[in-house]
């Protein structure tokens, strides 16, 4: 009766067994048809899955950083990216380069200006001043000869003024004292003594 009843358990707890793998399989076969039909959807649909699920994967955070741990683990990637930071800070290093030969183009360029425009006005100074001496001599030469006519006699300083022309003798007249002037043109003809009168009448305001 004993081994009557174990046999039974026996029995009851293979089938139990077998059900449960027979429910595993149709779960099993389910999920590999419903993988099957979203891939074939997916694939109509114009939807790269192998690039999806790789971008998806990266998303989730112990994959992502696997793939850092791989990137991280492959010297020959690592290389190229130094070498491609390297050649962007060298094109970045040039550019800079030209931009500060250019500049300093321009600053010699205003430099060498502002010396030649020093230049100039160095030399129209000097100029200036030449002409300033050579007023100033002139002006001088000039108190001379009046001097000169002043201290000549009357009697002889007048036929010389006649001989000058007119803007000459006016110029020399007008710088007289006013005795000496009237001494002077006492000494005239009454017509030299008349046209250059007027002519100093005209002249003065």
């Amino acid at each position: 009766m004993r081994k009557k009843s174990e046999s039974n358990g026996l029995e009851e707890l293979e089938k139990s067994k077998i059900s449960k793998f027979q429910w595993f399989l149709v779960i099993f076969i389910s999920l590999i048809f419903a993988v099957t039909v979203a891939l074939i959807v997916f694939t109509v649909a114009g939807v790269n899955v192998v690039e999806k699920a790789k971008g998806m994967s990266e998303k989730i955070p112990f994959i992502e950083s696997d793939h850092k741990n791989e990137e991280k683990g492959n010297p020959a990637k690592e290389n190229e990216k130094v070498s491609m930071k390297l050649e962007k800070l060298e094109t970045e290093i040039e550019n800079k380069k030209k931009e500060i030969d250019k500049l300093e183009g321009i600053i010699d360029k205003r430099d060498k200006a502002i010396l030649k425009a020093g230049a100039e006005k160095q030399q129209l100074q000097t100029e200036m001043n030449q002409l300033k001496d050579s007023q100033n001599g002139s002006k001088q030469a000039f108190k001379n000869i009046i001097r000169t006519y002043e201290t000549m006699a009357p009697k002889k300083s007048a036929p010389i003024i006649t001989e000058m022309n007119d803007d000459d003798a006016v110029e020399i007249l007008s710088s007289m004292k006013a005795a000496t002037l009237a001494k002077v043109l006492e000494q005239m003809t009454t017509a030299d003594a008349a046209r250059l009168t007027k002519k100093l009448t005209e002249q003065s305001p």
